[in-house]
């Protein structure tokens, strides 16, 4: 006898993660090439001694560390094992069968999954023209069931922002019994214009009802340890909390967590030559004719729409490997030189071919 589970479930995905092929370059996980710091592997090494004990549940060092590099107290700070958990956690304390989650699409594709094993329903609102949330759409969008609203930013998988005067208009519209999340999880990579510039926290203490998402996985070279945080009003810090698993925040995890925040500096810095990768690699596509969008992420996208499949086949055949998201893209990590020129190779040889 096959045992009962939740009949709903079926219908949901499970999450894909981007392929291992022995000998390829990776380029499908956003993941960065370089290690931790010379100071927070030193910290990981020294913490190890005492993995027989449980971690802090309160993850107070960390919560107190982030607390003082953002200006708010301990009570605006929430910890998850990454930021992808806090995404689910803030579905779990907000949406229920029958509520909404709001979300530009393509966006993070845990948005939808998340949604669903949760029993709400998932509200996507196509991108603009230019690959971009559409927060006007979005506004409209909401109804007397929406609980909970995600902006990512840049965005996953297009490496888009939005520009300032169009958020704050966005969460001026927003209902303040609505949640906002503002998904940072890129935010170390993004280089402004003008217009684009904003700030987070400020807006956080302006806007009750925003939280705002970020992650030690991407620039902070912590993938493998799984942390992130979230930034907001204490009654959604303590909700989040009563849903946090206990002890999913691993001793590692935080330790390397708070040595980061102590090397703040040192290891920002190591976006730059990122940024200026990201710069490249996007002007030889254009160049070729290729369509890319204006990421400020450590990633690029091509809209090949019904090329995808084809164009992700081709990479694999040249030991590359990209996200595809068939019928709309394929997201390609920019990492350091050697790998992104391998990535340039490939195309130049797809292009070839195709004649």
């Amino acid at each position: 006898m096959t045992p009962i589970l939740r009949s709903h479930l079926e219908s949901i995905p499970a999450y894909v993660p981007g392929r291992v092929i022995p000998g390829a370059v990776k380029l499908a996980s956003n993941e960065v090439t370089f290690g931790p710091l010379p100071s927070v592997a030193a910290a990981i090494a020294e913490a190890a001694g005492g993995l027989n004990r449980y971690p802090d549940n309160a993850m107070v060092e960390l919560t107190e560390t982030l607390a003082k590099k953002f200006g708010v107290t301990a009570d605006e700070i929430a910890v998850g094992c990454g930021s992808v958990i806090l995404c689910q956690n803030l579905i779990t304390v907000t949406a229920g069968p029958g509520d909404e989650v709001l979300f530009g699409w393509r966006s993070f594709e845990m948005y939808p999954t998340a949604t669903q094993i949760a029993g709400a329903v998932p509200v996507q609102v196509p991108l603009t023209g230019d690959d971009t949330f559409d927060l006007s759409a979005m506004a409209d969008a909401i109804t007397d069931r929406t609980r909970l609203i995600f902006v990512c930013n840049p965005n996953n998988p297009t490496g888009t922002v939005v520009e300032a005067a169009d958020l704050e208009a966005f969460l001026e519209r927003v209902p303040p019994t609505v949640v906002v999340a503002l998904d940072e999880a890129y935010a170390e990579y993004v280089r402004p214009s003008p217009a684009q510039r904003y700030d987070a926290i400020q807006l956080h203490r302006r806007h009750r009802n925003l939280v705002v998402l970020r992650t030690f996985s991407k620039a902070y070279g912590l993938a493998g340890l799984r942390v992130g945080y979230a930034v907001a009003d204490p009654t959604v810090i303590e909700a989040l909390r009563k849903v946090h698993v206990p002890f999913s925040v691993n001793t590692l995890a935080q330790v390397a967590a708070t040595a980061c925040l102590r090397a703040d500096d040192e290891l920002l810095a190591r976006t730059e030559p990122i940024v200026a990768e990201r710069v490249r690699v996007a002007a030889q596509l254009r160049a070729w004719g290729l369509p890319v969008s204006d990421s400020q992420a450590n990633f690029v996208w091509l809209g090949l729409g019904a090329d995808t499949a084809e164009f992700s086949a081709a990479m694999t055949d040249q030991k590359v490997i990209v996200r595809a998201f068939d019928g709309d893209g394929v997201r390609v990590t920019v990492t350091d030189p050697h790998e992104n020129d391998a990535f340039l190779a490939a195309v130049r040889a797809w292009m070839s071919a195709r004649g």
